[in-house]
């Protein structure tokens, strides 16, 4: 279980962004004073307000620095949780799924439907694909966790390519095989 933790927003935060390399790409950190904002993909330009915020060098803002830390680690294969402030801006039902996205045990996949039932909401399974496809802290709250009822693997905001490897890295990680987990179509 992650002990990441949203932060609520009050105030519309300065927002700042730090770009790092990773192996599914360039990834951009979005952070407030209230800590992480967004983690976006290349190609993401306009899933959440902030990707004209302003460049920084992740060294000189300590949650950039800590995010980068932390993602480095999990790539590298050395941590399967994070530990970060977050600032999530949603509606009470994006938070609530984006949370129990948190939930999901590293090398570990769920349905939506049973992100939904982690909710308490049985009935919500599209409103759950809804919010996961706006998940703006990807990697950090795990949608690539969340597959298809048949185990197959369905959209995700950095492709289905990023997809496959963040899911094959996690079960390398935990030793999990990744024929019994999902789909690798």
């Amino acid at each position: 279980m992650s002990s990441t933790t949203p932060t609520p927003a009050t105030a519309t935060p300065e927002l700042r962004v730090a770009v790092m390399a990773s192996p599914v790409g360039e990834l951009r950190i979005v952070v407030s004073d209230h800590g992480v904002r967004a983690i976006l993909w290349e190609h993401d330009d306009d899933r959440v307000h902030g990707t004209d915020a302003e460049p920084i060098d992740a060294d000189d803002d300590p949650v950039a620095c800590r995010t980068v830390d932390q993602l480095g680690a999990y790539f590298a294969g050395e941590r399967t949780e994070f530990d970060l402030p977050l600032d999530l801006v949603g509606t009470e039902f994006q938070v609530a799924a984006w949370r129990a996205l948190g939930r999901i045990p590293f090398g570990e996949t769920r349905s939506y439907a049973q992100q939904a039932l982690d909710i308490g909401r049985p009935t919500a399974v599209r409103a759950i694909g809804a919010a996961n496809a706006k998940n703006p802290v990807s990697i950090v709250l795990p949608c690539h966790r969340v597959v298809g009822a048949d185990g197959s693997l369905t959209g995700f905001a950095g492709g289905l390519d990023a997809k496959r490897f963040l899911l094959t890295h996690e079960q390398a990680v935990s030793g999990r095989a990744p024929a019994t987990l999902f789909d690798q179509r």
